[in-house]
């Protein structure tokens, strides 16, 4: 059973992924470090997201560390980072991403499912804090797609099932 759950929740987080990827990849660059509409900075959703898929797929949440150029100022309430990451710093932070959160998924045993994963402000299972993470992601990604499309109308597909293999 626990094969088939590992499987199932890594198609639908990899489509997450998947998705959010799509729309970074589709923004253009003459808005990716401004502020957008409504007061919002695009580049700044995906890092935040970026921060928190990382930090959510941490095995051991109360010694996170992001890596490098990235460090804990997300954790400061209405701070943003010192400088606008570009996009491309951000497509491969999104990478270590897939493969953290794919690690993650792919070494649960219905032991580790059930274990506790704990930080300042959560006290989740495991298997919660992988959907929670799912689920942040896509909030993020529909208000992505809610900016790219007041400019183009034309958003990034759908993706019902990631294609990546989980093991």
């Amino acid at each position: 059973m626990i094969e088939t759950l590992k499987q199932e929740i890594w198609n639908q987080f990899g489509a997450s992924l998947d998705m959010f990827q799509n729309a970074i990849e589709k923004c253009p660059e003459s808005i990716w470090g401004e502020l957008t509409f409504e007061g919002n900075q695009f580049w700044y959703i995906v890092y935040h997201t970026l921060f928190y898929i990382d930090c959510y797929s941490d095995e051991d949440p109360k010694n996170f560390h992001p890596p490098s150029p990235f460090n804990l100022s997300e954790y400061e309430y209405d701070m943003l980072p010192e400088r606008v990451f570009t996009k491309a710093e951000l497509l491969e932070y999104a990478n270590h991403c897939r493969e953290k959160s794919k690690k993650l998924i792919f070494s649960l045993t219905e032991e580790k499912a059930k274990k506790r994963w704990i930080n300042d402000w959560k006290n989740y299972s495991f298997i919660e804090i992988i959907i929670y993470n799912m689920r942040h992601i896509q909030h993020h990604t529909g208000q992505l797609n809610m900016l790219l499309g007041k400019i183009d109308r034309k958003l990034p597909i759908w993706v019902s099932q990631t294609k990546e293999e989980l093991g």
